[in-house]
């Protein structure tokens, strides 16, 4: 057993659960979005509360940051936008008639994908919506964003004078649509999933999109075709968060593990075990696998190896996000804190001698509140030992 150590900061302003946590492009900021219908904006350069945004009539399910402004969606059934200097809500955007689970923003786009089984397309600088997605025959869970030029090499870019955008949603009715974002009709329905689909994520240079779902698979599709590529099996549990990484395709299960699978093939090399519980988080970092779960505890793996390098222990309930950036680790937890962890002791040691990692990430949402998605079913409380917040490294 290697050191141990505390969280670096305890931020306990919430009075309730967090269910989402996004950091600005610039990473100046972060932003919390709670059960306490708030969001509150955090700096990164100190660590502290610097704005405090009220007005939702419900609690907050997710929260989208960009450098001057933000981004919540409630289960008060509105979006709101918010000045990121003043605190001042810009605009509401309604016309959903359930909880609003997801936005997206994308160009001049802000997409929402709802329990009312819709997803819809709203102007950023306006309150107008602009396309609404009807078809799905159940809730709408996530969300992700292409354009034709992303997926188009250059003799076909030359015959596409005009660039297409198309939302691509998963959702509890098995199924995943692509949409054009201009008239709001369904491009293609991709058939095979058995479960909820409950995370995409696209790589359009190769014009995939992986999806996983509750039955256990994820799968992987040709964005432009719709033809069905492979489905991964390995998993006994549901997937619920995917990260593609240098062609390397992470998965986070409620079996209780993650799983490295080679996105080329289908083969799976690595599954990351020590979880109590489900896995709600993943983030790749500098050769590092870090991990949120249900047992209310933080990992950190050697993704090569599959070693466990550490465990960031602390909070008192399932995990809903992570993030990482200047080698400090955010944990944001259902138990209403956001805790701050040093990790740069763990990154330079297993950073990779790689060239530069291209993470896909940008164009999708997906790993939402893990708590809210189940119903807190996977939530769950831990004993700490003598009070104490502890990270402990496994050497």
């Amino acid at each position: 057993m290697g050191s141990s150590g505390s969280a670096l900061k305890v931020c306990t302003d919430h009075r309730g659960g967090i269910n989402w946590l996004s950091l600005s492009p610039d990473g100046q900021h972060l932003l919390t979005g709670s059960e306490d219908g708030t969001a509150r904006l955090w700096s990164t350069a100190d660590s502290q509360c610097h704005g405090h945004f009220q007005g939702h009539e419900s609690y907050i399910t997710f929260c989208h940051l960009e450098n001057e402004v933000a981004f919540t969606c409630s289960a008060d059934h509105t979006i709101r936008k918010w000045d990121v200097m003043t605190g001042q809500c810009l605009a509401i955007y309604r016309g959903h008639t359930s909880i609003v689970n997801r936005i997206l923003v994308a160009k001049d786009y802000l997409f929402s994908s709802s329990y009312d089984r819709t997803a819809r397309c709203w102007s950023v600088d306006k309150e107008k919506q602009i396309q609404e997605f009807r078809g799905h025959r159940n809730c709408v869970l996530t969300l992700a964003h292409y354009s034709s030029r992303d997926v188009l090499d250059e003799s076909e870019e030359e015959q596409e004078k005009l660039s297409r955008d198309f939302l691509v949603t998963g959702s509890t009715d098995c199924t995943v649509k692509v949409w054009w974002v201009s008239s709001g009709r369904c491009y293609q329905t991709l058939l095979g999933h058995t479960g909820a689909v409950l995370c995409l994520i696209l790589d359009t240079p190769n014009r995939e999109l992986f999806s996983g779902s509750t039955d256990y698979t994820i799968r992987t599709w040709n964005i432009v075709t719709g033809e069905q590529l492979k489905v991964f099996k390995e998993h006994q549990g549901s997937v619920i968060c995917l990260e593609l990484v240098n062609r390397y395709l992470y998965s986070g299960s409620a079996d209780k593990t993650v799983k490295c699978w080679l996105a080329d093939t289908g083969e799976q090399v690595q599954t990351y075990k020590t979880h109590k519980h489900s896995v709600s988080t993943l983030k790749y970092h500098a050769g590092i696998l870090f991990t949120g779960s249900g047992d209310a505890c933080a990992r950190a793996f050697n993704s090569k190896t599959g070693v466990l390098q550490r465990i960031f222990r602390g909070h008192k309930f399932i995990i809903n996000c992570i993030q990482i950036h200047n080698e400090l680790l955010y944990t944001a937890s259902h138990d209403g804190t956001l805790r701050i962890w040093d990790v740069q002791g763990i990154c330079k040691r297993n950073k990779p001698r790689l060239k530069k990692e291209r993470s896909v990430l940008g164009k999708s949402s997906q790993k939402g509140s893990l708590s809210r998605l189940f119903n807190n079913r996977v939530g769950c409380t831990v004993q700490q030992e003598n009070g104490e917040l502890e990270a402990v490294e496994l050497m």
